[in-house]
This record gives C-alpha cells, structure tokens and sequence, in this order.
C-alpha cells in the first residue's frame, strides 16, 4: 500500500500540512521539523504523486529546455547545472535538441509545451523575431539562454559576448599580433555581439581588419571544427595571412589550430588562437587553447533559479542576466603559460558562488537570493 501524507503526519505527531509543506519546498517551516520530515519520508522511501500534485494545482512540475546540440560541451554542461538547481527542488528537466535546425526547434517547443511544462529555457536558432513572438502567444513563462533577441521583452541569462570579443582580440593585441583574423557565425546573437567586440577593439588600437580576414559560417555549435579548418585553409592561403585568430567558440578553434599545424606553422610563435566556451577538453590539447570562460556553471544556477521563480508566479517584468567573461590564458597565445591561468581574478556577481542546495526549500531561497542580488 503506498505511503501517504497523512501516514508520516501521524508517525511524527505533525499536521498533514506541516508534511505537505515540506513537501511542496515551503519555507515557513522549521529547520528541525523539516529534518525530521523529510527523514522519515526517506525511511519510508516516500515519492510524491506528481500526477496528483499536478491535477491539483494545475501544473506538472517540469522545465522543458531547448538547445541546438547536446554533443558540444557548452550545452550539455549548461543543461547540467540547470537541472541540478531544478533536481534540488523537485522539478524534472525534459532536454529537447533541435540540432541547429528552426524547423525542428519549432516542432520540438510544440512538444513540450503539449506535455504542459511549466517553464521552458530555450537556447534558440532562430534567425527572425516573429518564430519567437509565436511563444509568446502560448502564454508559458520561458527564458532565453546564450541568444537573445532585444527586440522582445523576455528573460535573458547569458555572457556579454560583446566583451568577450574585445577581450580575446585585446589579448592577441597585448601580445603584439597586428593581423588578427576572425572566425564566426552568422547571424545568432551570440556571432554578432563577439564580431562587434572583435571589430571595436582592432579600431580602439588603429587595427585595420583586411578584407577577407573575417570568415563567417552557420552551424558553428553543430560543425565548428570542420568549418574552423576550413576556414583557417582559406586564411592560410592569403598573400598576407594572419598572425593571430579569434574563434567564436572552441570547437571552430581546434579545427583551425589544426589546420595550422598541418601546415606546419608553429603555435602560437607563428599564428596565436584564442577560442570561446573554455569548454573541458581545452586545456588537454596538444597545444592548449586559450579561451573565453563563459561562466557555464553560474549561467546554469542563474536559469535554473529564474525558472523556479517563474514556475506559478504572478506575471513578473522580464529579467536580463549578463555574466562577466574571463579570459584564460593557455599555450595556444603564450608558450609555457600556466594550464588554465585567468588573466584577472574571476569576477562573479555578489552572492552567487554557492553549490546548488540540497533540498527544495533551500534551493528556492537560494536561488531566489542568486537572481535578486545580480545587476538586472
């Protein structure tokens, strides 16, 4: 016979509502009375009804989110952060790809708000405003990850890749490169903002950026280290090729490193890269990649908790979270450099350097706290 509510009330000499609070991740409950509950609902291997739970209060508890690949680092990285702030307070996390295709995104954000999620997160790819506007109409509280759209007035957590483009050419720069290249997407968000960073600081040094030195590419999160190599052969093949490289993410970076070395150039005495993402595997090339760390882990805290508070709120003023990139500098730019090495400290927003908290409750505190103290 399955365990009820009232069954650990009457255990722990408690009110069904006392149970039922601790439950739901209430936080008008006492510290000690919610150990003791939430102890012997692990004793009595208690799982709430969610189907129950969800006829009751009209909701499934679940977050659906939308990325355009689950294989590159920086996406399934984000989704895991995001679901262990969902996990801690009982939300299930429904993943979705649309591989880099409109169409499919459309068809898979049909899918899940069919299943009735209460929130969705979506990192889009689309190229036009009125695909979005099309969620809007469906009434479902949703965030935009990594890709915003200024036109719309909705949720936005994701890096100032503005800056992370003037960063890393600041960087190229620093280290006396004067024929810095550029390799990156085509029109996302994300593309634009980093080739403008690009651009800006070249014209801040009285840079010129040659024709032909910018070599832009679709799919860069699908195809990147095949559209990298092809793109730095291009590059190679100039008259006046360049000495340094900015990549729009990482997986572009290693396939142009490798494009380099196959011609035998020496890196970064030759040619210098700096890629974008600072996802795992960088610092464990052949020749570490200097990158961009894009703040991937508090990037997931953030949405996670921004969903926990649009889950059932009252209609809320959208929010815009932009976390700060650093720059890490690797062999690919300095040799000898120290793995992995910041070139400032890393710069977080004021209380948000928590792990994400083990139980309901105090993920929705500490959650709600990491979004509210965070410039919006």
């Amino acid at each position: 016979m399955p365990i009820r509510l009232k069954d650990i009330a009457k255990d722990l000499g408690v009110s069904v509502v006392t149970v039922s609070k601790v439950v739901r991740g209430r936080g008008d409950i006492g510290e000690k009375t919610r150990s003791r509950v939430l102890k012997r609902m692990r004793e009595l291997n208690y799982r709430p009804n969610m189907m129950a739970r969800g006829l009751a209060s009209g909701r499934t508890f679940t977050v659906g989110l939308v990325v355009p690949d689950l294989v590159q680092p920086y996406f399934a990285e984000l989704a895991q952060h995001i679901g262990g702030v969902l996990r801690a307070a009982n939300r299930a996390l429904i993943l979705a790809s649309s591989e880099d295709d409109p169409n499919i995104e459309r068809d898979q954000i049909q899918a899940l708000l069919a299943r009735g999620i209460d929130v969705l997160l979506l990192a889009s790819c689309q190229t036009r405003v009125k695909h979005m506007e099309e969620i809007e109409d469906q009434r479902t509280p949703y965030i935009l990850l990594d890709r915003n759209f200024p036109q719309l007035s909705a949720n936005f957590v994701g890096v100032d890749d503005f800056r992370a483009g003037e960063l890393a050419t600041e960087h190229l720069i620093s280290l006396g490169k004067k024929r810095i290249a550029h390799i990156g997407g085509k029109h996302i968000h994300p593309s634009l903002e980093r080739m403008r960073g690009y651009r800006s600081a070249l014209a801040s040094h009285g840079l010129s950026m040659p024709e032909g030195y910018v070599k832009e590419r679709e799919r860069l999160e699908m195809q990147g280290d095949k559209a990298g190599h092809h793109c730095m052969r291009e590059l190679l093949r100039m008259k006046d090729r360049p000495d340094a490289v900015f990549c729009y993410n990482d997986a572009s970076a290693v396939g142009a490193m490798h494009a380099a070395l196959e011609a035998g150039l020496r890196i970064p005495e030759d040619i210098a890269f700096v890629g974008c993402g600072n996802v795992g595997y960088s610092q464990y090339l052949r020749c570490p990649l200097t990158s961009i760390d894009q703040s991937i882990p508090e990037q997931g805290r953030v949405a996670g908790a921004l969903a926990l508070g649009l889950d059932g709120a009252t209609e809320q003023s959208p929010r815009t979270v932009l976390l700060k990139p650093r720059l890490i500098i690797r062999e690919s730019t300095v040799r000898g450099a120290e793995s992995g090495r910041a070139a400032s400290p890393p710069v977080k927003p004021a209380g948000t350097g928590h792990n994400a908290p083990k139980r309901a409750a105090q993920a929705r505190r500490h959650a709600s706290a990491a979004v509210s103290r965070l410039s919006l």
